[in-house]
């Protein structure tokens, strides 16, 4: 099969890219070139902007495009207007951000999000994230309607995650001592090892797939303590985990997902992004490698890369549990705000 992926040298392009190229397929990455241009071997690299150089394209045909790196719907209508007479089919990878009601377990016709009014349009912000990502499903589906594949993940992670949120808690188990975790264990999780996601994504685009499917695991629950203990075991080192109260963390200016990777407060109203119906996926064919198999490897690929972009630090950890402590033995006036 001859592949064009939009994309292609970060965390799910990579995978996607390394994965295509194991399988005997041919494949041709289009980025800027900006990152990791080289990294992935025995596939052809074309250089340039998805803004203005789409037309290096157009005198090309393969048999399938990933776009792994549509954030626009701008993005998408100039992508699926070049590459409209290039291939027959076309898989955008959107997210699971995409649903309206972030606390109801959203399916693929679920209400999807809209853009802010006060927001602009051009922009990406944690706020207008999600319905961006819906207005480029929607280019998609209105000029691309017979062969198009949309593709919404949840959290995904494993090695070579740029985001470092799965690989705190994998580094931070692995450091030991006493661990601040947030919430309560039995907290539901959702989370997809890249490597099972890129593989079941070619699978689709082998069969020509169409259609919108969410993406994310375990087929069963998994909860907060249960990705924790794996760390912690798998780690071999010795460590404890104090839970502490989500109403303490929030009065502690703690930023859920970011200051504490995981942890979105469930009064929040955002336990809906944690049970995402995934079985028109499960019934496609998706499957999952053990929990364990992903810790072992990302701290084998953590051990060798310092990213610290999410999680917090020690010191800022060791405040925080003594603030607990104290409140915990009764002390109102805790040593940290």
């Amino acid at each position: 099969m001859k592949l064009l992926i939009l994309g292609g040298t970060i965390f799910l392009g990579r995978a996607l890219a390394q994965q295509a190229g194991q399988e005997g397929h041919e494949v041709t990455l289009f980025n800027r070139g900006h990152s990791n241009p080289t990294l992935v071997e025995g596939v052809e690299h074309i250089q340039g902007d998805r803004k203005t150089d789409l037309d290096l394209l157009s005198s090309r045909s393969w048999d399938a495009v990933i776009d792994t790196c549509g954030y626009l719907p701008s993005d998408l209508t100039l992508s699926v207007q070049a590459l409209r007479d290039c291939t027959p089919h076309y898989t955008f990878i959107s997210t699971i951000a995409v649903y309206a009601d972030a606390t109801q377990p959203a399916h693929e016709l679920s209400p999807l999000a809209v853009v802010l009014p006060d927001s602009d349009p051009t922009i990406v912000t944690a706020e207008t994230y999600g319905a961006l990502k819906a207005l480029c499903e929607e280019e998609l589906r209105q000029n691309w309607p017979s062969k198009a594949l949309i593709i919404r993940p949840g959290l995904i992670v494993g090695p070579h995650d740029p985001s470092d949120r799965f690989t705190y808690w994998v580094k931070r188990l692995a450091q030991g001592g006493e661990v601040l975790a947030p919430g309560t264990p039995d907290q539901p999780v959702q989370l997809i090892d890249v490597r099972d996601l890129a593989h079941w994504i070619l699978c689709l685009v082998e069969q020509q797939q169409t259609g919108i499917f969410n993406a994310t695991g375990p087929a069963s629950v998994l909860t907060m303590g249960e990705v924790l203990d794996a760390c912690h075991h798998l780690s071999q080192r010795e460590a404890s985990l104090t839970w502490v109260t989500e109403a303490f963390l929030l009065a502690q200016a703690v930023k859920p997902w970011s200051d504490l990777p995981l942890w979105l407060p469930i009064h929040e109203g955002a336990l809906g992004f944690y049970r995402t119906n995934c079985q028109k996926a499960l019934a496609q064919g998706l499957t999952f490698r053990t929990l364990s198999e992903t810790v072992t490897d990302t701290l084998a690929w953590a051990q060798n890369h310092t990213l610290q972009k999410a999680g917090i630090s020690l010191t800022r950890e060791a405040a925080l549990l003594q603030a607990w402590r104290e409140i915990r033995s009764g002390n109102d006036s805790p040593a940290v705000s």
